[in-house]
């Protein structure tokens, strides 16, 4: 049994954050794990095609690099146009369902994109990018990843109400917990972190602690599960779907019936057997009615949730 739909918030299948190298058409390559012929014909799916920004490319590099492969996904939208839309709403999403087609939503990780320009984000916009990740592991003129320890720099407050206003989500997947402090004083509008997992269950710094989560409940934010092994079990170590279960039941213990949703970090990470093509991720929905969780709160975490929130914030 699979869910009528599914909505994934994070892949890296677009730019391959891991450096297998590029093929042109990465959106239906055979040596990805996410590829348009692997998804499953029976489930509507929506994805975010993030385009990853290396730490080291700043400035003009990081624009050209952007650019490349903005274009690079415009093209591939035509390309595959039988089988995937570009998207920027629920609605468009929606009707790419009903025609039978994978809904695409552009989205970048690393906020270098802007290149420390802040005229940029409506350039964004307008090239239709719908999220964005504010920084990768390192820092860049927004602030720091998880692998440093300075906040968030002015300009990266004055991005997130710049992307607020003009309706890219803001992304603290990757933030280190002093910039999710000045997000949390800086935000006014709900945010989302794409691929992200409980701390308490799992110790990496990637994921959110319980004082997060409590807070992005309150301000009705998004999370997505990630199924990176490192970021489910510490070490990761375990190859059971139950390891993930129990972020589940934790993000359901600090009240986050409503925020879950999913993001693989397809083509970004290591993965579980459980967890490692398309077709097993829809096969979370039987295993979580078998687990015992409503039909209600399972669909949520599948599409659901996620829907609604874009609904409210796209």
């Amino acid at each position: 049994m699979n869910p009528y739909a599914l909505i994934d918030l994070h892949c890296d299948t677009l730019t391959d954050c891991i450096h297998k190298g590029l093929t042109p058409d990465t959106l239906d390559d055979p040596d990805r794990v996410l590829s348009l012929s692997s998804l499953p014909s029976d489930v509507h799916w929506a994805q975010f095609y993030a385009i990853f920004i290396p730490d080291q490319h700043r400035g003009q590099a990081a624009i050209d690099y952007y650019e490349t492969n903005r274009d690079n996904f415009n093209r591939q939208m035509e390309k595959f146009h039988d089988r995937i839309s570009p998207c920027r709403s629920v609605s468009d999403m929606h009707a790419a369902w009903e025609a039978g087609k994978t809904a695409a939503f552009l989205t970048i990780e690393g906020g270098a994109a802007l290149a420390g320009d802040i005229t940029r984000v409506k350039k964004l916009a307008d090239d239709g990018v719908r999220c964005m990740t504010l920084t990768w592991n390192g820092e860049n003129e927004l602030g720091s990843g998880h692998t440093t320890t300075h906040g968030m720099t002015d300009f990266g407050r004055q991005a997130v109400r710049e992307m607020e206003d003009r309706g890219i989500l803001v992304d603290v997947s990757h933030l280190n917990d002093t910039g999710y402090a000045d997000l949390f004083e800086t935000a006014r509008r709900p945010f989302v972190a794409t691929h992200s997992n409980a701390r308490a269950i799992c110790s990496h710094k990637r994921n959110l602690t319980d004082d997060m989560i409590r807070e992005m409940v309150r301000r009705n934010c998004l999370i997505g599960l990630n199924y990176c092994k490192n970021f489910i079990t510490d070490g990761g170590i375990g190859d059971s779907p139950d390891d993930l279960y129990r972020h589940i039941e934790h993000f359901f213990s600090l009240g986050a019936y409503e925020n879950i949703a999913l993001g693989s970090d397809f083509d970004g990470a290591a993965l579980p057997t459980y967890l490692n093509t398309p077709a097993k991720a829809a096969d979370l929905y039987e295993y979580f009615l078998e687990k015992g969780m409503s039909k209600e709160l399972a669909e949520g975490i599948m599409f659901r949730n996620a829907e609604e929130f874009f609904r409210k914030n796209l």
